[in-house]
């Protein structure tokens, strides 16, 4: 993203158009565990570590490997959380997808599948092979698709509240164990002149995070499932109106209100840095950069505690939004025994501990790969809620269909406007779904 709000919507509309197919290959490639590897040649690698603080790793991973490898060439193309949509969407439509490519789970790496863009990497990361046994089993599992593995985890992320102790301790606040009483939190620490919760919305997926979770609370998992598919989704259950209600009064009670739709989620998380709010909701890959040794904010002044459960919620009270990310293989690569070895040099424990350790901070997916000697707490703690949860809510905008993303990224950034209501957000998320089918 980075852009407009328009431009987001025309992006997944685009890319739903275009189904991810075109001339790319006739059908999905399958990778084959006994192809030599030949080390020479470029290799094209699209990450989403594009942010500052978390560039370095792929660049020394890369010089490393082609220390080791004098023939080959890493070819980088980082891009942030926002940018890489776009860039995807161009790669895509231009038939010219990097070997190797970051990709979400859920309707998001869907579409790729479906478009046969991606390798079936079945034979070489399956639950039974080598390579797949040193990842945790539900990171692998969250790749498949129609039975088959398509895509390799690098880090578990699920989605915090994080919190500043001092401004707690000082006003007599306690981590709130209902959403109830993190609004009236919110009132003591407003009326202590500082922000509750800072929230930036200008990219609209910030918003869409907090409605994913409450909806995990106020919808059963089984009608959330359904309602992901076209096919069988009416949006009919009343928790969603619900979510969109208890959304409205964090930011009403919380946050600075519709002003958050000009507002960067990079500037909102600084706040938290700087002391100037006493709230932001992260997902734990952000948590040391949130506090760290050159933030106003400390490591040991930043507390988290997953965002609250409504006292009377009709769902999953124990449910964590979250999901693993990572990578696939073009199916349109000329060297994917290559694209495989690359990544499997990227996953081995030594790179995965560097990746789980400040100030990178990103939990990996690899057994043994998160040494909490070297982790920051919150991290380590972060991971054993994670573990704990009972379901794991995928992000919104990348589980559904593209033309529902869209209608929850634009209608719900209409909604924290206050230019549209709860019901007219679920009317067009219930047309967008239809239109879908």
């Amino acid at each position: 993203m980075k852009r407009s709000l328009q431009s987001m919507t025309a992006i997944v509309a685009a890319i739903s158009a275009i189904g991810w197919a075109g001339a790319a290959t006739a059908q999905t490639a399958v990778a084959d565990p006994s192809a030599p590897v030949e080390h020479e040649g470029t290799l094209r690698v699209m990450t989403k570590f594009g942010m500052q603080r978390l560039a370095p790793y792929f660049v020394e991973l890369a010089k490393a490997y082609e220390a080791q490898h004098p023939g080959v060439k890493i070819e980088l193309i980082q891009e942030d959380d926002d940018s890489v949509k776009g860039k995807t969407k161009t790669l895509v439509a231009s038939n010219s997808i990097p070997d190797v490519f970051f990709s979400w789970t859920g309707t998001w790496g869907g579409n790729f599948v479906r478009g046969k863009r991606a390798v079936d990497l079945t034979p070489v990361i399956g639950p039974d092979t080598e390579w797949g046994k040193t990842f945790a089993p539900a990171a692998v599992g969250a790749f498949v698709y129609e039975g088959k593995n398509y895509g390799i985890p690098l880090y578990l992320d699920a989605k915090f509240m994080g919190y500043n102790k001092t401004i707690f301790a000082d006003l007599g606040i306690s981590e709130p164990a209902t959403l109830e009483e993190m609004l009236e939190a919110c009132d003591t620490i407003r009326a202590a002149g500082i922000t509750p919760i800072s929230i930036g919305n200008k990219e609209p997926w910030v918003a869409v995070h907090y409605l994913g979770q409450l909806l995990a609370y106020n919808v059963p998992k089984e009608v959330l499932e359904r309602d992901f598919d076209p096919a069988t989704a009416d949006y009919s259950d009343p928790g969603y109106v619900a979510s969109l209600e208890q959304f409205k009064a964090i930011a009403d009670r919380c946050t600075i209100g519709a002003g958050m739709n000009g507002i960067s989620y990079q500037t909102a998380i600084q706040e938290l840095s700087d002391g100037k709010a006493a709230m932001y909701y992260q997902e734990i890959i952000e948590f040391d950069n949130a506090a760290s040794a050159t933030t106003k904010l400390t490591p040991e002044e930043f507390g988290f505690f997953p965002l609250p459960a409504p006292k009377e919620a009709k769902g999953d009270p124990r449910a964590l939004e979250g999901a693993p990310e990572g990578y696939m293989i073009s199916s349109a690569s000329e060297n994917v025994p290559l694209a495989l070895d690359f990544m499997k040099f990227v996953t081995t424990q030594a790179n995965a501990k560097v990746l789980s350790a400040p100030p990178y901070g990103q939990p990996s997916a690899v057994i043994g790969g998160a040494d909490p000697a070297d982790m920051s707490p919150a991290v380590v703690g972060g991971l054993e809620d994670i573990a704990e949860a009972s379901y794991l809510m995928q992000w919104l905008d990348t589980v559904n269909h593209p033309r529902v993303a869209a209608a929850w990224l634009s209608n719900l950034q209409a909604f924290a406007g206050g230019t549209v209501s709860a019901e007219e957000v679920v009317a067009e998320v219930r047309k967008a779904a239809a239109s879908a089918k």
